[in-house]
């Protein structure tokens, strides 16, 4: 096949050779999201042509534009450092304006995933969007209630693609299991022409090749190593055999591809969306392109949409899905194409552009819901209730005081407790921030975004932080909205002022009815654990048993101990562990994970940064001792305190407990 590619490639390039191209010449999109995609796209093309000479007022598009086989192809990527539906929307949009004699679009990149009893789905295959009910082979779902309700809320379908594109897979489909694809001759053919690309493009070393229990979490650090701290024994992996000489590998999978606007990360939640909509795979732009643009969409596998980013099998993943893509337009005649609609002629469009308006406009919602707050409780809450065990607090659903506190319009239910009980879903420190968190998720289940919180976000990009009065105002206004309301408040002392809505706070007991004794409470059995990790013998751990403390003075002994810990380190594991937490402590706000790398890579006598000084998270988290954590964020919240690229999962860094940073501000003079 590759032979045979290569001659008509040679004979339609010696009719074209001396022509030149206009706009009007190329009847095929091509739609890449990040740069291997890009690549890969651009090195599959049998002949490059020169740049367009003209493109449309406010297209902010860069343009490759070249021939495949008969075809003539526009390739576009999006901006660098953006990804998501809006971004992809916009790119298709300006690309038909530049270039309106577009038939057919292709969306070819990478994807993650979804592996299930019924698709033995492997880093490398590829996955096409086809639909086999007849509504659409692609569709956009809602990630924060699809996270929090662990079932899919779905918000659209992309159209069918062209039915010559439908008809060509069912072709190419047969083609590959009589004669047996040749993509991975293909991809060599690139490497011997450009030898330089191997290095990032070529197949990884199948030992990379891992795909983990749902249950096994990889940390949130990117450096970590994977098979180092998730192992690679049979108890984490799931074991699969070596596919069959005689099967086609890289395989080629046709089905449902899901889509939404942030990366699906969770493994629980990817199998039982899997097994729900037999998904195969998912990714973050092809619902973007809902409607207006119809296209096919063509994923490689580089992850299993899950924690472990198996980042080295990106690019190969990259070729794999441009190298179907190219063998797809080789079967196509070029007339079937120029006989289809135009893109732009659709009476749809007016619909499409909408609808992009409608996306860039929900962007802008999500960037200024995550200004007033950074935590996402849709991924918060799920994680406690992944966490706790089974029957947790059920006691205080079924008594009498919270069922009257449901039921009765405007009531307070107190929830009294000592530190470390287990009373927290959600804590902050200050008023203000408290109610930015309360406006936040009163806000994002508005259909549009109230005016009073984009006044809010104008004065606040402006430098002039919303007071307290303003954000009350705020809250007030957004509240009559709704019938009705709950708000669930932690570490709250005092409610000073009668509302319409019900509210459930938790606070510290009073003086005078602490029970001195904390044994059995959650946090301190977890600080003790942690001081038991440095005993080995059975003797060692009855005689540190023995001496741990009880009272209201057991979490500062906990926290001393483990000072006491942190100190018995080597010196420069020590000094790590105090300027770390130095910089936790003393930090005006919540610091990533990235901040505080960078942090501690800077030597106050150089005048630039070393990039070789950089400190692992896993190794700050191991040297101090138990007293940090990282609280996992999506990647648009953790943009606000980083500048890590798109796709990354990052991290916020905190103390194990908001009492650590009481103890440490009380004692910070020792």
């Amino acid at each position: 096949m590759p032979e045979a590619r290569e001659k008509l490639a040679a004979e339609t390039a010696s009719g074209d050779s001396e022509r030149e191209f206009v706009n009007d010449d190329y009847t095929v999109g091509w739609i890449c999201a990040i740069t291997i995609e890009h690549v890969a796209a651009c090195v599959f093309l049998d002949e490059k042509h020169e740049p367009p000479d003209h493109v449309s007022t406010n297209d902010d598009n860069d343009y490759i534009l070249g021939r495949i086989g008969r075809h003539n192809i526009v390739i576009a990527v999006l901006p660098y450092g953006e990804y998501g539906l809006s971004s992809a929307a916009s790119v298709a949009r300006d690309m038909l304006h530049t270039f309106p004699n577009i038939r057919i679009g292709l969306m070819v990149g990478i994807g993650g995933g979804a592996p299930t009893e019924k698709h033995d789905i492997r880093l490398r295959d590829v996955v096409v969007s086809v639909s086999r009910d007849g509504k659409g082979s692609v569709f956009q779902y809602d990630f924060e209630d699809t996270i929090r309700n662990e079932t899919f809320q779905q918000s659209g379908f992309l159209n069918q693609a062209p039915t010559i594109l439908r008809t060509t897979i069912s072709g190419l489909e047969s083609q590959y299991e009589i004669e047996e694809h040749q993509i991975q001759e293909t991809i060599n053919s690139i490497f011997n022409k450009k030898p330089h690309l191997r290095k990032k493009y070529n197949r990884p070393n199948p030992a990379t090749h891992r795909l983990y229990r749902s249950n096994i979490i990889h940390p949130l650090a990117e450096d970590i190593n994977c098979s180092t701290h998730c192992g690679e024994g049979a108890p984490n992996l799931i074991v699969r055999s070596r596919r069959d000489g005689n099967e086609d590998d890289p395989m080629i999978h046709y089905g449902l591809i899901a889509s939404s606007n942030q990366l699906m990360r969770n493994a629980d939640i990817r199998d039982k969306l899997a097994a729900e909509r037999d998904i195969l795979c998912f990714e973050t732009e092809a619902a973007g392109l809902m409607n207006h643009f119809p296209c096919l969409v063509i994923r490689g596998i580089c992850d299993y949409a899950d924690t472990h980013s198996n980042a080295e099998w990106r690019g190969y993943a990259a070729m794999a899905a441009a190298a179907y893509a190219k063998d797809l337009l080789y079967r196509i005649p070029p007339n079937r194409v120029e006989a289809l609609q135009r893109m732009n002629s659709f009476s749809s469009i007016s619909e499409g552009i909408s609808g992009l308006l409608q996306a860039q406009k929900r962007e802008h919602h999500d960037e200024i819901l995550n200004w007033l707050s950074s935590t996402n409780y849709a991924i918060q809450q799920h994680d406690y209730f992944r966490n706790r065990q089974p029957g947790t607090g059920q006691w205080l659903i079924d008594s009498n005081q919270y069922q009257a506190w449901l039921n009765t319009p405007g009531e307070v239910l107190l929830c009294q407790g000592i530190p470390g009980a287990g009373k927290t879903i959600l804590r902050e420190e200050h008023a203000e921030a408290l109610l930015q968190n309360l406006l936040r998720q009163l806000a994002q289940k508005r259909p549009s975004l109230p005016a009073c919180v984009g006044t809010l976000y104008k004065q606040g990009i402006r430098g002039i932080p919303p007071s307290l009065e303003a954000l009350s105002q705020a809250l007030q206004t957004v509240a009559k909205d709704f019938s009705k309301i709950f708000i669930i408040i932690d570490a709250l002392d005092d409610l000073r002022t009668k509302s319409a809505v019900n509210i459930f706070a938790t606070s510290r007991p009073d003086t005078e009815i602490a029970d001195s004794s904390v044994r059995g409470m959650f946090l301190l059995a977890k600080l003790h654990l942690n001081a038991l990790t440095g005993e080995f013998t059975t003797k060692d751990i009855r005689n540190a048993l023995d001496k741990l403390s009880v009272g209201l003075e057991a979490y500062d002994d906990a926290y001393k101990n483990m000072m006491t810990r942190i100190d018995s380190q080597h010196p420069q594991r020590k000094e790590l562990a105090r300027r770390a937490l130095s910089w936790i402590v003393h930090a005006k706000r919540p610091l990533s994970t990235t901040e505080l790398q960078h942090a501690l890579a800077v030597e106050y006598w150089r005048h630039e940064l070393d990039n070789r000084n950089f400190t692992s998270i896993e190794d700050i988290v191991l040297v101090c001792a138990g007293l940090v954590t990282i609280i996992q964020q999506s990647d648009q919240q953790s943009d606000q305190y980083s500048n890590q690229s798109s796709g990354q999962q990052s991290g916020i860094v905190r103390l194990v407990h908001y009492t650590a940073q009481e103890y440490f501000e009380r004692t910070q003079a020792e």
